[in-house]
């Protein structure tokens, strides 16, 4: 009975066919991983080009050409039709790895038999190409797009020249299926990111094309759709509020007192606002208003606001508050009960930074280099930003006061302090139970507590008075 060819050992010598030249083994063997060598080179060419020249930003390659950079102009000049760029990267990949296994069982038959040669060329080759045709090129090409987008520039456009007949079918191949299953065939997306803009504020930075305060404004405006109402309101404990029965010239002296043009009016208590009155409203009616007798109340003169959740997106409600041309809202929590109350001006305070009135405090106030004075109710996301720390942020707290109460699990009074994570935190002013204001230092590793690293649902750490 007949063996199949698989289980025929080829014979020790091969000829090469129509040329007639004869090799022994040996030769055969080297001129093959040789062959197999160069061709996973080109392999690893060809992914790594496809990362490359798609990951390339088109803000980033417009870059590179006003800035002259050689070879920009024909990375551009591919990347103009990134289907038929696509085409040829595929072509030439599969060219080459189909070259690569049929030359891999080729010679593995050679010595190991057919059905043996085959199995150990499928998964030898296939190893090969994915550590050194995918994985560690395609690696390359992420961390450095820009400088390997220019360097196979040339061998591309060379490969689009060499092999033009089977991309130029191909492509159109491809171009007519799209059409037919109703596929754009679109490549690459005519939209920017949102990572890639990030990416572009980064980089203009860096490079002094930004300044450091427009980097900042722009890295707000990125955070403000996650920013919830509860982290910009003003707190219940610091809202001015008049009751209703209240007489118009009370309500007006509060507003002076106060500072705001706007006071909500509740009825009762501050977990029933009625609405809000105007300070422009009150003296115009009073003063100047049709009716200048004893019958008019602060009542006449509420408008209607919002109430909303204090977990409410910030950019919701600024839209909202637009749409209904309200320049305030209360902010209450999930049984009803008023929380504090947000404005127009603490929403666009999370973009342009604070607005702070005339002999108000700085929120984070730098001492130096690794020491600031903050307000208690300032957001511990603010204060990591501004001292480059790592302070967590709980469930139950996101002001460094909230943070100080967790730590400490009890009151505390001016002067004490707690080591966090290589941060010393000094309670700086306390009014009654409410801290003002903290002093935040890093410190050194050698002076870091070992409670540091200490998670922030665990018991509070001890609160050392004595400490320097």
């Amino acid at each position: 009975m007949a063996l199949s060819p698989l289980f025929v050992v080829p014979l020790a010598a091969y000829e090469v066919p129509v040329v007639g030249v004869g090799f022994d083994q040996s030769t055969v063997t080297i001129l093959g991983a040789v062959a197999i060598a160069v061709l996973i080179a080109l392999s690893g060419f060809f992914s790594s080009s496809e990362i490359a020249m798609f990951n390339l930003p088109k803000h980033r390659l417009e870059g590179m050409i006003e800035n002259d950079i050689p070879g920009a102009d024909l990375v551009k000049g591919l990347k103009d039709d990134p289907h038929r760029l696509l085409v040829t990267i595929l072509v030439g990949n599969n060219i080459v790895n189909i070259a690569m296994s049929s030359i891999a069982t080729a010679i593995l038959s050679i010595h190991f038999g057919g059905l043996v040669g085959v199995l150990l060329a499928t998964f030898g080759i296939t190893a090969l190409v994915l550590l050194f045709g995918e994985s560690v090129p395609k690696s390359y090409a992420v961390e450095n797009t820009e400088t390997w987008s220019i360097r196979i520039a040339k061998p591309l456009k060379a490969t689009e020249y060499l092999l033009f007949p089977l991309i130029a079918i191909f492509d159109y191949l491809t171009r007519q299926i799209n059409r037919l299953i109703g596929s754009t065939g679109a490549i690459e997306s005519p939209y920017v990111t949102r990572n890639e803009i990030q990416e572009m504020i980064e980089s203009g930075e860096r490079e002094g094309v930004l300044e450091e305060e427009e980097h900042e404004m722009l890295q707000r405006i990125f955070r403000f759709n996650n920013t919830i109402v509860k982290e910009v309101m003003t707190p219940r404990l610091d809202m001015t509020a008049v009751p209703k029965n209240a007489e118009i010239d009370e309500a007006i002296e509060t507003c002076i007192q106060s500072g705001h043009a706007r006071v909500p009016v509740y009825e009762g208590s501050l977990d029933n606002v009625q609405g809000v009155v105007h300070i422009r409203d009150l003296v115009r009616d009073l003063n100047y208003g049709e009716s200048k007798n004893d019958e008019l109340e602060l009542a006449d003169l509420i408008q209607p606001t919002l109430h909303v959740p204090e977990s409410k997106n910030v950019d919701e409600l600024l839209t909202e508050m637009r749409e209904n041309r309200m320049h305030m809202a209360i902010v209450i929590d999930e049984f009803g009960t008023t929380e504090g109350l947000v404005t127009m001006e603490d929403m666009i305070e999370e973009i342009i930074g604070e607005i702070l009135e005339g002999g108000e405090d700085q929120p984070i106030e730098e001492i130096d280099a690794d020491t600031v004075l903050v307000r208690g109710e300032v957001n511990i996301e603010d204060v990591n930003e501004s001292l480059e720390i790592d302070l967590p942020e709980g469930q139950e707290f996101e002001t460094i006061a909230g943070f100080i109460f967790n730590r400490a699990g009890r009151l505390v009074e001016e002067g004490e302090e707690i080591t966090y994570d290589g941060v010393r935190i000094t309670v700086e002013s306390v009014e009654n139970t409410r801290i003002m204001k903290a002093r935040l230092k890093k410190l050194e590793i050698a002076d870091a507590e070992p409670e540091a690293d200490e998670e922030p649902g665990a018991a509070p750490l001890e609160v050392d008075e004595n400490d320097e």
